[in-house]
C-alpha cells in the first residue's frame, strides 16, 4: 500500500482510490474533505497522470495553496507547482488572459472590485438622468450580478418578459439599458468584474470550439471543493469543461449550503447523480473536529430539513459536555454574559483568545461583544470588516498601478488624475468624461489628445505632464518588477510624500499602511518563482492576486484575538469554544429568509453549520430584548431551540426552566416571573448578573436643523462633522463594517460616542 493510503479511513480511501469516471464525495463537516482531495490528486499523479491534466478549483487562494502544498508534502517533489489549483476566479482570469484577444479584450485588462463596479453604476444612473435614490447603485449592481451569474447577458435581459415585468413591478423598469450601458463602458475601460470572469470564461468556451477542445483536452481530470456552493455559471463551465473525460469529482455538502443569496445552487449538489451516468457516491460521515454530544445536536437540528441526503456525523472523540443554553435580558447582557464567560473559561482551562469564536446572523450584532470584550481587555477582531486593501491611501495608491497596467481603467483614472493635487479640476475631469462618452474612447485618449478638446493652457500643460509621467511608468513595465515600479511611482507621483507630511494621529496610520502595502509588494516579488505556467512578478500579476482576495486569505491566524463573525464567515473554520448569538425569532431565523420552505431551510442549514464550527465546547443564547434599527424590540425565542434535544442541553446558566413542559413549546416571551420595573418596594430575588438589566440613559433632546435633508453618506470618512436627527451634531471617529453594510462610530457633542448604521441612519453632513 502506498504510504499515503495510511491514515485514511475505509470511506476516504474509497474516494482516493477512484481514478476514472464521475464521483460525488459527500463529505460532512469535519471530515477530512481536504485530506480526501489533497490524496486523490496525489494519487493520480502518483499513478501516472501530468499535473498539467489536473485542474482543482476551491472557493479561496488559502485553500488552493493548502492544498498544492499538501500534494507536495505527499509526493515528495515540486511536480505539484504545475497543477491548476485555484479559485474559480483567479483560474478564469489566468486563462482569458491567456485567450482576451478572442473576446475583443486587451490581455492587460483590469479586474474591477465591487466598489469599483458600483462607481461605475453609479455614473451610468447619472449619465441617463434617473434618480439614484431610487436606482440605488448598490441595488442595480446586485441585480446585474445575479443576472450575470445566471448567463444572462444584456441582450437576453432585455428580451426577457420575466425580467422585465419583475423590474416593473419594482418600479425600476430602466435596469436593462442599465445593464447594458455598465457592459459597454466596463468593455471600454478595458475591464471585467469578478461576474465577468465567470460569464466571459462561459461565452469562451460556448462561442469557440477551439478554446473548448483545447481546455477539454488539457484538464482531463477536474475536481471541485464546496460543490454545494457553486452558482449556474460555475456549474455550466463545468459541464462544458467535462463533458470530453467525464473525470469530475465534486467534494460538497448539502447540509451546509448558505449561499443562495450569491447565487449558489444547492440542486446542483442534490442532483449530480442526473447529469452522469454511473456516478459513484462515497459518503464520509466520520467527523475529526468535534465531540459526539456536538454532533448529535447538529444531527437532530438538520434532520428537521426535507431537501438534503441524508448522513449522519459521527465521531471517536470524547462524548463531551452538554451544549449550554442561555437566556438573558438584553442584548447587552447577552455580550456581558459571553464576555464573563470567556474570562472563566481561560482561567479554569487555560484557553488562549484565539481559542474563542463569537458568530451570530447579522453583522449588527457585534456591538454589544465588542463593548464587553473591550471593558475585560480582551483582544478581538473582527472579520469582515472594511478591507486593508479599501483603505483610501491604499486604493488611491492602488488606482496608479491599475492605471499604469491598463490606462483605459477610467474608474482608477478618475481616482488619481488629480491625487495629489496638480491642478487639474472637476470640471476639466467632468470635460474628458464627457468627451469620451460622447466619441465612445476611452478618458486615456481625451487625456493624450487634450490640445484638440479646447483645454485652456495652464490646464493643458499639467495634464500633459500627468500623460507624460504615466507614460514614463508604462515604459517600466517590461524592465521592473511589480516592487521596483511601485516604489517609483510613490516618489514620482508625490503620495508618499504627501502622506509623510500628515503628522497627525490618522496620517501617519495611512503612511504605515502604505509601507505595509509595499512590504506585501515586496513579498510577493522575492516569493520564489514556480515552475510551468505561474504568475510572474510583473506588476499586472501582483494586482490580479490581490484583487481576487479574500478576508479568509487575508487570515493568517497569527494572533491571539477572540474572533468576532458571521456565521456565513465562518464556514469552513473551527475553533476549541464557540458562541452562537442572537437566537431569536426574526433575527435566527432571519424575517427576511422564512417566506418559503427552502429560505427556512437555508436558515437551518446555517444553524447547523454555526454548532459543527465548535470542537470542544458550545454556548447558544439568545436575549429577551434587543434594539435593532434604533427600536427595542421584544422578542420570542427561536423556533430551532425548540429542535434541540432536551437530554444535551444545559440549561444551568440560563436562569430557570424555559420550557413549558405541558405543551413543550417555548412560551410568547418567557418573561421571568418577577417585573424589572414599576414596583415600589423592590421584592424581586437577586438575580444572574448577566440578567441584570442595564439602566436606561435618557438621550438629550435634539431639535434637527430647519430644513434638515440627509446626506449621501456612500463616501463618509473619519473626521467628517455630522448631524444626526436624534442625537444632534457630532464628528466621525471611525468608519468600519463590511462594504454593503458600513457603521459609523460618532462621537456626539451631547450624547457620547455611538455606532451608527449608514444603511438606516439618516445624517447630515455638516463639513
Amino acid at each position: 500500500m502506498q504510504e499515503y493510503l495510511q491514515g485514511l479511513n475505509n470511506a476516504q480511501r474509497e474516494a482516493v482510490l477512484h481514478r476514472d469516471g464521475p464521483i460525488m464525495i459527500v463529505a460532512g463537516a469535519g471530515s477530512g474533505k481536504t485530506k480526501v482531495l489533497t490524496t486523490r490528486i496525489a494519487h493520480l499523479m502518483a499513478t501516472g497522470v501530468d499535473a498539467f491534466q489536473i485542474l482543482a478549483l476551491t472557493f479561496t487562494n488559502k485553500a488552493a495553496a493548502e492544498m498544492k502544498e499538501r500534494v507536495i508534502h505527499i509526493l515528495g517533489n515540486n511536480e505539484a507547482r504545475n497543477l491548476y489549483i485555484g479559485t474559480f476566479h483567479s483560474v478564469f482570469a489566468r486563462i482569458l488572459r491567456a485567450e482576451a484577444d478572442k473576446i475583443g479584450y486587451p490581455r492587460n485588462f483590469t479586474i474591477y472590485d465591487t466598489d469599483d463596479s458600483k462607481s461605475v453604476v453609479k455614473a451610468v444612473i447619472k449619465e441617463l438622468d434617473l434618480d439614484d435614490k431610487h436606482y440605488k447603485p448598490s441595488t442595480v449592481f446586485n441585480r446585474i450580478s445575479s443576472a450575470k451569474n445566471s448567463l444572462i447577458t444584456p441582450e437576453e435581459y432585455m428580451n426577457d418578459y420575466g425580467l422585465q415585468q419583475e423590474d416593473m413591478r419594482a418600479n425600476r423598469p430602466m435596469i436593462s439599458q442599465i445593464y447594458t450601458a455598465y457592459c459597454n463602458r466596463c468593455f471600454k475601460n478595458g475591464a471585467m468584474d469578478f461576474d465577468d470572469l465567470l460569464l466571459k470564461f462561459y461565452q469562451l468556451l460556448s462561442t469557440h470550439p477551439e478554446s473548448l477542445s483545447k481546455y477539454q483536452r488539457k484538464f482531463k481530470y477536474i475536481m471541485i471543493d464546496e460543490y454545494q456552493d457553486t452558482n449556474t455559471s460555475q456549474y455550466q463551465i463545468i459541464k462544458l469543461l467535462g463533458a470530453m473525460h467525464e473525470n469530475v469529482a465534486v467534494v460538497g455538502d448539502d447540509a451546509q449550503s448558505i449561499y443562495s443569496f450569491r447565487g449558489a445552487t444547492i440542486e446542483n449538489i442534490l442532483q449530480f447523480q442526473k447529469d452522469y451516468d454511473e456516478v459513484k457516491v462515497v459518503m464520509l460521515e466520520q467527523n475529526y473536529r468535534s465531540s459526539q454530544n456536538i454532533l448529535n445536536v447538529a444531527n437532530q437540528i438538520i434532520g428537521n430539513n426535507k431537501g438534503q441526503i441524508p448522513k449522519k456525523l459521527w465521531t471517536s472523540n470524547l462524548e463531551g459536555e452538554k451544549i449550554n443554553l442561555v437566556r438573558t435580558a438584553t442584548d447587552n447582557d447577552e455580550g456581558k454574559y459571553v464576555a464573563d464567560a470567556i474570562q472563566e473559561q481561560k482561567l479554569r482551562n487555560h484557553f488562549r483568545n484565539a481559542d474563542f469564536a463569537i458568530l451570530y446572523r447579522t453583522n449588527a450584532q457585534s456591538r454589544s461583544y465588542e463593548e464587553s470584550l473591550r471593558r475585560m481587555n480582551i483582544a478581538y477582531r473582527i472579520y469582515g470588516g472594511i478591507s486593508f486593501y479599501q483603505r483610501k491611501e491604499i486604493k488611491d495608491f492602488l488606482c496608479y498601478l491599475r492605471v499604469i497596467v491598463n490606462p483605459n481603467d477610467e474608474e482608477a483614472l478618475k481616482r488619481i488624475i488629480n491625487y495629489p493635487a496638480r491642478g487639474i479640476g472637476k470640471t476639466s475631469i467632468e470635460k474628458a468624461i464627457l468627451f469620451a462618452n460622447e466619441h465612445n474612447i476611452a478618458m486615456w485618449e481625451v487625456l493624450e489628445r487634450a490640445a484638440e478638446y479646447g483645454y485652456r493652457a495652464n490646464t493643458l500643460e499639467v495634464i500633459n505632464n500627468f500623460v507624460i509621467m504615466i507614460k514614463m511608468f508604462q515604459s517600466e513595465l517590461q524592465k521592473k518588477n511589480a516592487y521596483d515600479l511601485a516604489v517609483l511611482a510613490g516618489k514620482q507621483t508625490g503620495i508618499v510624500k504627501e502622506l509623510f507630511n500628515d503628522k497627525t494621529t490618522e496620517g501617519l496610520a495611512r503612511y504605515e499602511n502604505l509601507q505595509e502595502l509595499l512590504n506585501s509588494i515586496k513579498e510577493f516579488t522575492e516569493t520564489p518563482t514556480e515552475d510551468g505556467e505561474l504568475l510572474d512578478k510583473s506588476l499586472g500579476s501582483y494586482l490580479q492576486q490581490i484583487t481576487l482576495l479574500t478576508d479568509a486569505d487575508n487570515d493568517k491566524g497569527e494572533s491571539d484575538v477572540v474572533k468576532l463573525m458571521t456565521i456565513h464567515a465562518a464556514k469552513g473554520l473551527e475553533f476549541p469554544v464557540v458562541f452562537v448569538g442572537g437566537l431569536e425569532e426574526t433575527l435566527f431565523p432571519n424575517a427576511m429568509a422564512i417566506n418559503t420552505r427552502e429560505e427556512l431551510e437555508e436558515e437551518r442549514r446555517l444553524f447547523y453549520v454555526a454548532i459543527t464550527r465548535a470542537k470542544q465546547k458550545l454556548w447558544l443564547t439568545y436575549a429577551n430584548t434587543r434594539y435593532r434599527f434604533g427600536n427595542l424590540t421584544q422578542n420570542d425565542p427561536s423556533r430551532f431551540i425548540d429542535e434541540l434535544p432536551d437530554a444535551l442541553i444545559d440549561k444551568s446558566f440560563s436562569g430557570g426552566n424555559m420550557r413549558n413542559s405541558q405543551t413543550n413549546h417555548w412560551n410568547a416571551f418567557d418573561k421571568p416571573k418577577y417585573s424589572f420595573t414599576g414596583a415600589k418596594k423592590d421584592t424581586r430575588p437577586e438575580k444572574p448578573a448577566y440578567l441584570v438589566s442595564t439602566p436606561v440613559i435618557k438621550l438629550k433632546e435634539h431639535i434637527p436643523t430647519p430644513g434638515f435633508a440627509p446626506s449621501d453618506t456612500s463616501n463618509l470618512h473619519a473626521g467628517q462633522k455630522i448631524e444626526h436627527q436624534k442625537f444632534g451634531f457630532g464628528e466621525v471617529i471611525k468608519m468600519e463594517g463590511a462594504a454593503h453594510n458600513p457603521v459609523a462610530t460618532v462621537k456626539f457633542e451631547n450624547n457620547g460616542e455611538k455606532k451608527i448604521m449608514l444603511n438606516y441612519a439618516k445624517l447630515r453632513i455638516v463639513e
